[in-house]
């Protein structure tokens, strides 16, 4: 498909004598015209910038479509306007199918007068093609993300059987190589496009409310129970490890997310099935997601399975892809995209119930803030006191007065490995 693209952008740069760059109707690059001139200052920093980060910035996009590009059925001759760092004007064919705009392509319009209209009205009939395969292309997207979406929520048994066999069949032979499952949350806004990361065999949108607060979810597109996904919410507490903890939070904000999927302006939780050349060729994918996450805005948080080979274990991919998300909230050390493998302990705190054990839900009450923050310091320090109070900035008696204080709330004595152990893991699981 990526061929067919390129070989009709050179088609357009041959025809017009013009370097030709394809963009979707997101300003997303797809495919650029060979540049042979050996003026340095002929390079647009505009086109420059989209060819080596796959993407306009928002002022280039906001100038460009106020001049009507997403109703034109014809060329549209664009002005420079250096305040928008767009330094040379520009010729748009819209790119169209059916009457819906799905892409542009650009030219650079420096040259009196141009290209000549005959030329313009056949590089239009080859943007009609590039059309028909754009629609093949959201078509097949829109398949492949009501496949996976099912794939992702079924209940097991049969119909986790059907789903997979009915997203195996959709992906070919490609279903049996390597891939990784990634998850980016809270996602609001439109799915965005497959070619948003490369290598992405297909991308849903999931209910957010379902990943926040670990409970079965409700597909809205069809009404019926999913499956149980594991985890709560990847955009939820925030701070530091060292920071005071003040109780369980299921949202980006403070509050319980249940919006329904499809770009209503809820959030939803975005999740990608890539595919790998290679199960240790997993770097340049996790660039792209950490992009991905960027747009997604703040508060989001990404994360990845491990590697896998067949569609097998999904759903399992799914979960810690999930996991490690959850775990970027409670700990940015592990990156812009958290990896299963990477994330140590919280592969287990991430599948402890969201709920806080009885014997520790006192000391997470906010008043007593101050108290949860020395427990889980004295704890991160392996209950060495005198490091402990180092951290804290405390003397040594006013933390034993704390610590006997957090005894007192809990029921726990912080000399029994298995006490401290729950206390720890309790208090972790609360940044989840």
């Amino acid at each position: 498909m990526k061929d067919d693209y390129q070989e009709l952008v050179d088609e357009i740069t041959a025809l017009l004598g013009v370097p030709a760059t394809l963009e979707n109707r997101d300003f997303g690059l797809i495919a650029f015209g060979a540049h042979d001139s050996e003026d340095d200052s002929a390079m647009d920093p505009v086109r420059t910038r989209s060819i080596l980060t796959r993407k306009s910035t928002p002022a280039v996009r906001a100038w460009f479509e106020g001049f009507g590009i997403t109703r034109a059925t014809a060329p549209v001759r664009i002005p420079a306007a250096p305040d928008a760092g767009v330094f040379r004007g520009r010729i748009c064919l819209p790119v169209r199918h059916r009457g819906t705009v799905l892409g542009y392509v650009w030219l650079l319009d420096d040259s009196d007068p141009g290209p000549s209209a005959s030329r313009l009205a056949a590089a239009m009939e080859v943007t009609a093609r590039i059309g028909d395969l754009l629609a093949d292309e959201v078509r097949a997207g829109a398949d492949l993300a009501r496949e996976l979406r099912a794939a992702l929520t079924a209940e097991p048994g049969w119909q986790r059987d059907m789903a997979l066999t009915a997203l195996r069949a959709a992906l070919g032979p490609s279903a049996d190589g390597p891939y990784v499952v990634l998850c980016v949350a809270p996602w609001r806004g439109e799915e965005p496009r497959v070619r948003a990361v490369p290598g992405t065999a297909a991308l849903c949108a999931l209910p957010y409310g379902a990943v926040a607060e670990g409970r079965p979810a409700r597909s809205t597109a069809t009404g019926q129970t999913a499956g149980r996904l594991n985890g709560s919410s990847p955009g939820g507490a925030t701070g530091r490890t060292s920071g005071p903890v003040s109780g369980s939070v299921n949202g980006p904000a403070g509050g319980s997310v249940n919006g329904p999927v499809h770009g209503s302006g809820e959030a939803d939780t975005l999740a990608l099935l890539v595919r790998l050349r290679s199960p240790d060729a997993l770097a340049p994918v996790l660039t792209a997601v950490a992009r991905l996450r960027e747009d997604a805005g703040p508060g989001a948080a990404a994360g990845s399975c491990a590697p896998r080979r067949g569609l097998a274990e999904l759903p399992a991919a799914w979960r810690e892809a999930v996991s490690a998300a959850r775990a970027s909230v409670a700990q940015p050390r592990f990156g812009p995209v958290a990896q299963w493998t990477s994330i140590g302990p919280y592969r287990l705190l991430t599948a402890l119930p969201t709920e806080p054990d009885p014997a520790v839900r006192p000391l997470l009450d906010p008043v007593h803030a101050e108290l949860a923050h020395t427990a889980e310091v004295f704890l991160d320090h392996a209950g060495q006191a005198g490091r402990t109070a180092s951290a804290l900035g405390i003397h040594r008696q006013t933390l034993y007065y704390r610590l006997s204080r957090i005894e007192q709330l809990t029921g726990l004595e912080l000399d029994d490995g298995e006490d401290r152990l729950l206390l720890h893991m309790a208090l972790k699981s609360t940044r989840l």
